[in-house]
């Protein structure tokens, strides 16, 4: 391909950063927008700051594949806010676009009157994680949080264990702090609640934890901690069932949370405008699905309740789409309905990634979750587990069209080019992209010297 070829990707993050890849290896320039400051997503935002080793890692990835002579990135421009869809595709001209913007938002929880309570009692995980990994910084001044003893937690899946390990940690090092002892969060979550506890030599029944809770409408061998079966088999049926049961014994028995299964939210627990905890409605399993055992309410009173049911896309002003997604011509490239040359990738299609894993993938998934992910039977050595959505299948039909395109005229290419540099301008960014990610690095936690 000739240099007049050029794509606009918007989100910086895995997806993203594997499609700038991609184009950039063929020719391509490739003009990165990305609605923060720095290009990592969820990567920075919502994988927990215990993570170090395994978040450097990431970023780097990112990062080397961001910093190249073809790639011009634009931060703080959010696609529907900054710039409009009908801008990027009606007076760019790019070749292709590509959403790559991931799933940032909560899919609501489908009780009646629980928004009322939002900030009040209730809480979303995606805002809440975010909190957690930036609340140690001096400078933080977003949204504030109030970590609960018995608090419950709506989920079933590896962030709702990742919000199970935050309230108890955290509760830990509140509880212990009361009598005199102090531990950083690190060392906690590398320790285990018991040992940690050994550790400061604290008799952890005295320090009166109930723990938290969550609640899963399913059972546990249900719980999306690792791929599906690949098939009807019943041994392997069997083993990721195992594997399931596994990954919550061994979470369970180091960061003492608790799990109840087959229970789902139904109403409101409210006295005196005053949310006090929630009824569920018990459940049996019946040909996968989770039916309600009439007559079985149960009521569960809890000072916080966190909501960890699964992340969606953001809908984007002028592109159609449902609560949930956007309207796709075709899954497979994950092509726009309406649209001959917008594509959406990975989280942005679903909120799930649209590939299937292989069944070896999925095996080291599996044990890279209960060696690293988790925290539990870690060994020296961070996994090779990779956070990237597996696209590469996706971009190919994507690659093709680009290819089958006609290059874009100078004049355009110029346009361009210079209106790149006039977001760029507005954002503070100067074209030195290293430069630009020390500058905006929050402060880790790991490099604080005083235990937080």
């Amino acid at each position: 391909m000739g240099n007049n070829y050029c794509v606009a990707v918007f989100g910086g993050a895995v997806a993203g950063s594997e499609a700038v890849e991609q184009m950039t290896s063929k020719g391509v320039h490739v003009v990165v927008f990305d609605q923060n400051k720095l290009p990592y997503g969820k990567i920075e935002s919502g994988l927990p700051k215990w993570h170090v080793k395994l978040r450097d890692k990431q970023e780097q990835k990112i990062d080397q594949k961001l910093d190249q002579p073809l790639v011009h990135y634009i931060p703080n421009c959010r696609l529907g806010q900054d710039i409009s869809f009908q801008q990027i595709t009606g007076e760019w001209g790019f070749n292709a676009v590509l959403l790559a913007t991931g799933a940032w938002r909560d899919r609501p929880l489908p009780v009646p009157g629980i928004e009322q309570f939002l900030g009040k009692g209730f809480y979303y995980q995606n805002p809440f994680v975010q909190w957690f990994n930036l609340c140690h910084d001096p400078s933080y001044d977003g949204p504030q949080f109030k970590i609960q003893d018995n608090a419950v937690v709506i989920g079933g899946g590896l962030a709702s264990i990742d919000v199970a390990k935050i309230l108890m940690i955290e509760n830990f090092r509140n509880s212990v702090a009361k009598i005199g002892k102090q531990i950083d969060t690190i060392t906690v979550e590398r320790l285990g609640i018991k040992a940690a506890a050994e550790q400061l030599n604290v008799n952890l029944s005295e320090l009166n934890m109930k723990g938290c809770t969550i609640y899963y409408r399913r059972r546990i061998i249900d719980m999306p901690l690792s791929p599906d079966p690949q098939s009807d088999d019943p041994e392997e049926i069997k083993k990721v069932h195992n594997v399931r049961e596994k990954i919550v014994n061994l979470a369970r028995e180091k960061f003492l949370f608790n799990i109840v299964d087959c229970h789902s939210p139904k109403e409101l627990i409210e006295e005196n405008d005053e949310l006090k905890g929630l009824v569920f409605q018990k459940n049996k399993i019946e040909n996968g699905k989770a039916v309600p055992l009439e007559g079985s309410l149960e009521f569960v009173y809890s000072p916080l309740i966190i909501s960890s049911i699964g992340s969606i896309p953001e809908m984007i002003p002028g592109i159609k789409g449902s609560i949930e997604k956007f309207d796709l011509e075709d899954g497979e490239s994950g092509k726009l309905a309406g649209y001959e040359n917008v594509f959406a990738l990975g989280n942005a299609i679903t909120g799930k990634g649209n590939i299937k894993e292989s069944q070896q993938h999925g095996r080291k998934v599996s044990e890279s979750i209960i060696r690293d992910y988790l925290g539990v039977d870690r060994q020296e050595h961070e996994s090779e587990y990779d956070f990237k959505n597996e696209i590469t299948d996706q971009l190919k039909p994507v690659t093709q069209f680009i290819e089958q395109s006609e290059a874009i005229d100078d004049k355009v290419f110029s346009k361009i080019l210079e209106n790149v540099k006039q977001l760029q301008l507005k954002a503070g960014y100067n074209g030195n992209y290293q430069k630009w990610i020390q500058q905006h690095l929050p402060l880790r936690m790991e490099n604080i010297k005083t235990p937080l």
